[in-house]
């Protein structure tokens, strides 16, 4: 997909982060942008950015990990607009610590938005799409941390391990019945996002009625992850990477150079049947 000018965006997680800086650049690029997103003031405050720049924007708030959401969502992206053509399915959230001390809906939270934000995603789009028969592009936001392991985040990573694996099987789909709709999977570093303050998007039903309040080793990690967030590449870069990634037909979209490094470090540990070492995100 390499003409923009005029086509419909879906965006989740268009609230803050990378997924603001993609509802921005699919703006600038001619698009009439659907964000979406669980936080309304943040999301109203993206689509209020792209209305003062100039473009098409509309705000529609969603859950991702509510199946009846997502498909609320699509409802209206196809009613209204009828059609979607750049869908990037970006909502993520972040819950980490030792696994065992995890609650259940620790990991029902992490894979709900992380996992099922696609899934759901994927059933209630992607069949409209292909009877679009025109060309459309999917981006799924992963993580390198779907990719790579470490200590103190089992839900994440296993969520986006998950998400790496749907979104590979979703790409061998489609080219299985010529649909003419490329994928691709942002496997990001550090970005400057608040996803170390995740829980603030938590919602009701995803939150322990036993034990509410965070464990020191949740909190630990989660302040970490903070920390190097702050310092980490800006999320209007990602944007332009992902853009690029969509017009020349890319699978994956790394944010860094270090990628091939720790995807080849995993790959020969692998070869050798060793646990693959720690990776540290950069």
């Amino acid at each position: 997909m390499d003409e923009f000018e005029g086509k419909i965006a879906v965006i989740t997680g268009a609230g803050s982060g990378i997924g603001r800086s993609l509802a921005v650049a699919a703006a600038r690029r001619g698009m009439t942008v659907i964000a979406a997103d669980i936080e309304e003031p943040p999301l109203n405050d993206t689509v209020a950015e792209i209305l003062a720049d100039g473009g098409t924007a509309t705000a529609f708030p969603t859950d991702v990990s509510d199946a009846g959401s997502v498909q609320r969502l699509a409802d209206y992206a196809f009613g209204e607009h009828g059609g979607v053509h750049l869908l990037c399915n970006n909502a993520g959230v972040f819950s980490g610590g030792l696994s065992w001390e995890r609650t259940v809906a620790d990991w029902e939270w992490a894979i709900g938005v992380n996992l099922y934000g696609i899934v759901h995603a994927i059933r209630s789009f992607v069949p409209r799409m292909i009877a679009l028969d025109t060309e459309c592009h999917i981006v799924n936001t992963a993580s390198m941390g779907g990719l790579i392991t470490n200590a103190y985040s089992g839900p994440y990573y296993a969520s986006k391990f998950a998400a790496v694996g749907a979104t590979e099987c979703l790409a061998h789909d489609l080219i299985s019945i010529n649909a003419k709709i490329g994928v691709s999977v942002l496997v990001p570093s550090l970005i400057a996002t608040n996803i170390g303050s995740s829980e603030r998007n938590r919602t009701e039903r995803h939150i322990d009625r036993l034990s509410p309040e965070m464990t020191p080793d949740a909190a630990f990690v989660s302040q970490m992850l903070r920390d190097s967030t702050s310092a980490g590449m800006p999320p209007a870069d990602v944007a332009e990477l992902v853009f690029d990634a969509v017009r020349h037909g890319h699978f994956y979209i790394p944010t860094k150079p270090s990628y091939q490094a720790q995807i080849a470090a995993r790959h020969d540990a692998m070869t050798r049947y060793e646990l693959p070492a720690s990776a540290q995100l950069d």
